[in-house]
């Protein structure tokens, strides 16, 4: 249901509670109740003596608490107290509004507390009011005081107390995280070394502007998921349109962006991982998926079994070629098998590796969606604003024709031969340059044991470190790449035909398409949408462009033999609806972004990271350097 709805009910409800009939009573004028707005600013200055909180009805999120607050108020001043009446306040008040309309009801003062009979009657519903407002520990936290206290004639029980503290800190603290900042922890690597495993972030909402939430009916503070229950903290019952406020600017290119991930509409949900999550790239994990279906059920499957025990004793280019040809059918049609993926992520089965059934991950619960606001916060740069045009080459970035900025932290992987250098121990490497080498510690920067570069020393390094590095030992390090095929092949006689492995590798890297040859290191030249452009249609790029027309701007797509048709329609352009952005890692490599999943949509953009406020190493504690520093 829209949220527009729901604001309509807020104005009627005055009438359908017949304050008109009930505001007498209060000494207030029939006609008050009848003026939309400020008849909730009466209600709140009588029954609180705070008019300002009706402001706080404005809010999506925060609107229908303080609609509950209201009535709740409203009935206690006419005597209804109990645990049952309470109830019927919160959630269904008109029985009660009705009763209070009535002639012979009495708009009464606040609670007499000195007086043992109404402390008693209000008690009930005082714990279930603190319980909706902070369940268990607000009564744990209440109860406590209250036995080693004692209360002052008059006042006041701390039930009513605490559950009221507790109540409007979580109302302002809601406004706050969602309009104005928000916490956010760096949970991986990806950002290193600019932003650390541990890292205590404030994220700056008003720098793009506030969104006001897709779905208001949410448990405060949290995001997705209740912790320790790990069950679902909000309700689609009612649903907002994608509406953001006026902020200072726009998103500029090299901002460190919070963003809700955008491949996060499904994910596959596991109760026993923490926050519930246990894949977010849904796409990538259909595809493997996919593909073990096709290793284990296909017509093929026994004679790639067959072939993997014979891979000892075949040659590299025997095995490659007869693999090759087995996996010819799969990336002729792997729709049948996508298909038997969905059903089996579906049914909360996920086989682990070679099949092997008693995977630790065999029993999930199935696949979730998620609405764009409770997608999973992700951070990283934005390299690529709408309009611009990027490509990777060797690993650096090229943004309209030039390197991209280099922040001071960004770091890219390395190579040396053994033979022709020899560094001190990993202990040595850490304290003299920072390098961090073991399991304790966050990163694996130097790495002498590397067991796909077994003669190399492997090491991550910022463009400085790299420079000391190769001065202090007199070395060259090499930069690892990984080439495009259609690249190393492009100056051939003959027109290149990748294998059916490179095919599948092509699945792996955005667009996630068999015949749109990229890789991490290397990614062919493209243009980031922008908002009102328009794109011509061709098979090959079509591609690029299937999720932003279905999943994120709402699109039937069809491709069909004789074209493309969107929304019933066979047409050869598409008009962008919304600006999208490109955003990387710091960590080039060991970063699941852009390049994985692809473009963000500007409905997805959260903030700006911008302060740093507590650091705390697993492996060094406190990070003192770091507190309350500037992201840059």
């Amino acid at each position: 249901m829209s949220i527009l709805y729901f604001f309509i009910f807020l104005l009627i409800h005055p009438y359908l509670g017949m304050w008109w009939k009930s505001f007498p009573k209060a000494g207030r004028e029939s006609w008050e109740a009848l003026v939309p707005g400020y008849n909730y600013f009466v209600v709140f200055k009588i029954t609180c003596k705070k008019p300002f909180w009706s402001l706080l009805l404005i809010f999506p999120g925060v609107h229908l608490i303080m609609w509950a607050t209201a009535n709740l108020s409203y009935i206690r001043r006419f005597g209804y107290y109990s645990f049952t009446d309470t109830l019927q306040g919160i959630f269904f008040p008109y029985y009660l509004l009705y009763k209070c309309s009535e002639v012979s009801s009495v708009y009464g003062e606040e609670t007499n507390w000195s007086n043992s009979a109404q402390r008693e009657d209000r008690k009930w519903g005082d714990h279930v009011a603190l319980f909706l407002s902070l369940p268990v520990l607000g009564h744990i936290v209440a109860m406590g005081i209250d036995a080693v206290t004692r209360d002052k004639p008059g006042t006041r029980s701390k039930v009513k107390e605490w559950g009221d503290s507790i109540l409007f800190a979580l109302v302002a603290a809601s406004i706050i995280r969602t309009y104005v900042f928000e916490p956010f922890q760096i949970p991986t690597g990806s950002m290193e070394k600019t932003l650390l495993v541990g890292d205590f972030l404030f994220v700056n909402k008003l720098a793009y502007g506030p969104k006001v939430p897709v779905t208001p009916l949410s448990y405060p503070l949290v995001h997705n998921t209740v912790p320790w229950v790990n069950m679902k903290s909000y309700s689609t019952l009612e649903k907002g349109e994608y509406t953001r406020l006026p902020g200072f600017g726009d998103v500029e290119r090299y901002d460190v962006v919070v963003f809700n991930y955008p491949s996060g509409d499904t994910a596959i949900y596991d109760p026993r991982m923490p926050n519930g999550l246990m894949g977010h790239d849904y796409h990538g994990i259909l595809n493997d998926e996919a593909l073990f279906q096709y290793y284990s059920s296909s017509p093929e499957a026994p004679a790639l079994k067959n072939l993997e025990l014979q891979k000892k004793t075949l040659s590299d280019s025997l095995y490659t070629a007869r693999n090759n040809a087995l996996l010819d059918s799969y990336i002729t049609n792997p729709m049948p098998w996508r298909k038997k993926a969905r059903t089996k992520l579906s049914s909360g089965k996920f086989p682990g590796p070679e099949g092997n059934e008693n995977f630790p991950l065999e029993n999930h619960g199935g696949l979730i969606y998620r609405p764009v606001d409770k997608r999973e916060n992700y951070i990283k740069r934005c390299v690529g604003i709408p309009g611009d045009e990027l490509y990777i080459k060797n690993a650096v970035l090229y943004v309209n024709g030039k390197p991209a900025e280099v922040a001071l932290n960004q770091c890219l992987k390395y190579e040396v031969e053994k033979s022709t250098v020899t560094f001190p121990s990993g202990t040595e490497m850490f304290e003299k340059y920072g390098l961090e080498n073991t399991q304790d510690m966050t990163r694996t920067d130097f790495n002498d044991s590397d067991p796909s570069n077994p003669g190399m020393y492997v090491l991550t390094l910022t463009d400085s470190e790299k420079k000391r590095i190769e001065k202090d030992f007199k070395i060259k390090l090499n930069i690892i790449s990984e080439q495009r095929y259609e690249e190393i092949h492009k100056d051939d006689s003959t027109e290149y035909k990748p294998t059916a492995q490179e095919l599948i590798a092509n699945s792996k890297i955005f667009p996630k398409d068999f015949y749109v040859n990229n890789t991490t290191t290397n990614f062919q030249k493209f243009t980031v949408p922008k908002k009102g452009t328009s794109v011509d249609f061709r098979k090959k790029n079509i591609a690029w462009y299937r999720r932003i027309i279905t999943a994120y701007e709402g699109h039937k797509l069809e491709e069909k033999e004789d074209g493309i048709y969107i929304d019933g329609k066979k047409t050869n352009t598409y008009t962008f609806e919304m600006n999208y952005y490109w955003l990387m890692g710091d960590n080039r490599y060991n970063s699941a972004d852009s390049r994985i999943w692809g473009f963000v949509p500007e409905d997805h953009v959260v903030g700006r990271a911008s302060l740093v406020w507590f650091s705390k190493s697993p492996y060094l504690g406190i990070r003192w350097e770091r507190l309350f520093k500037w992201i840059e």
